[in-house]
C-alpha cells in the first residue's frame, strides 16, 4: 500500500506547476495534502475529484487559508473532519480516514509564527491532537499521522540547527512534543529506516536554498508501533518541484 503527503501552499498554485501529473505518476493508494487554501468550488473538477478517487476536504473558514484533502482509490470507511475542538477545527487543519485496518490522519499542524505569537497555540493543538490519537489507540485501532507538523524534530533534521536554536520550528518545547509522540508509541518512519543528514522536506524560497540544498525535515508518517513492522518504505522526493515543500511517501505491506 503506498500513501503520499505533499503540503502544496495552494493547491491552485501548485496545479498550474502540475500537480496533477505528479498525483497520477504516483498512483497512490492515498494522497494526502495539506494548505490547500482553497474551496472545492473554487477548482476545476479533476482537482476536486481525479479519476479513479473518493476525496474527502476540509477547508477553513478564513478563505484563501490552511486546508486538508485526502483522495482515496478505494473509498474509507467513514470519514471525520476536525479532532471535535473548536480551538482548533475551523482551520481545517484535519482529516482522518478509517481504512479498515488503521486510521488516517491527514494533518496541517499550526506554525508558530516568526515572533512565536501563535506558539501557544502551536503546542495546544499538539496536546489536543494527541489525545485524539490515543483515545483510537484505546479503543484498540492502529494509527497513522501524516503531514506537515511544522516542527523539525532532531538537529539532523535542518541544514543549520546552530543559528535556528531560537527560530519556532525548532524551538525547544516544540521539539519536545515530537519526543512526546514518539513516547506514547508513534515511530518516525522515515528516521526508522535512515539516520543520514541532509534530507529535508521544506527550503525557503530565499537564497536559492533548494538548490544548495539548505533545507528543514518538517514533513513526517508517524505510525503506531504495531503498524512499524509493515513499514517497507518511507522517503521524501526533493526533485518533485511545485510547492516549497515536497512529497513524502510511505510504502506498507
Amino acid at each position: 500500500m503506498k500513501l503520499v503527503s505533499w503540503n502544496v501552499n495552494g493547491i491552485r498554485a501548485a496545479a498550474r506547476k502540475g500537480f496533477l501529473d505528479h498525483f497520477h505518476a504516483e498512483n497512490a493508494d492515498v494522497f494526502c495534502i495539506q494548505e490547500t487554501k482553497a474551496r472545492e468550488a473554487q477548482l476545476d473538477p479533476e482537482l476536486r475529484q481525479p479519476r479513479g478517487y473518493s476525496v474527502a476536504w476540509n477547508s477553513a473558514a478564513r478563505p484563501g487559508y490552511s486546508g486538508v484533502a485526502t483522495y482515496s482509490r478505494r473509498e474509507p470507511a467513514a470519514v471525520s473532519l476536525g479532532i471535535g475542538d473548536p480551538r482548533f477545527d475551523e482551520e481545517g487543519r484535519v482529516i482522518a480516514t478509517d481504512h479498515g485496518d488503521f486510521m488516517l490522519f491527514n494533518v496541517y499542524f499550526p506554525n508558530g509564527q516568526r515572533d512565536h505569537g501563535r506558539l501557544r497555540y502551536k503546542l495546544r493543538f499538539y496536546e489536543a491532537f494527541l489525545e485524539r490519537c490515543m483515545e483510537l489507540r484505546r479503543q484498540g485501532r492502529s494509527v497513522i499521522i501524516t503531514g506537515d507538523f511544522n516542527t523539525a524534530h532532531r538537529e539532523i533534521d535542518l541544514k543549520n540547527p546552530k543559528t535556528n536554536g531560537q527560530t519556532s520550528g525548532f524551538l525547544p518545547e516544540e521539539r519536545e512534543w515530537i519526543d512526546r509522540y514518539l513516547a506514547h508509541g508513534f515511530v518516525d518512519t522515515f528516521r526508522a529506516l535512515c539516520d543520514e543528514p541532509g534530507h529535508y522536506t521544506w527550503w525557503t524560497y530565499r537564497y536559492n536554498a533548494r538548490a544548495r540544498n539548505i533545507g528543514w525535515r518538517i514533513d513526517y508518517f508517524m505510525v503506531s508501533d504495531d503498524l512499524a513492522p509493515r513499514v517497507q518504505r518511507s522517503y521524501m522526493q526533493p526533485e518533485v518541484a511545485g510547492s516549497d515543500h515536497c512529497p513524502i511517501v510511505l510504502e506498507l505491506e
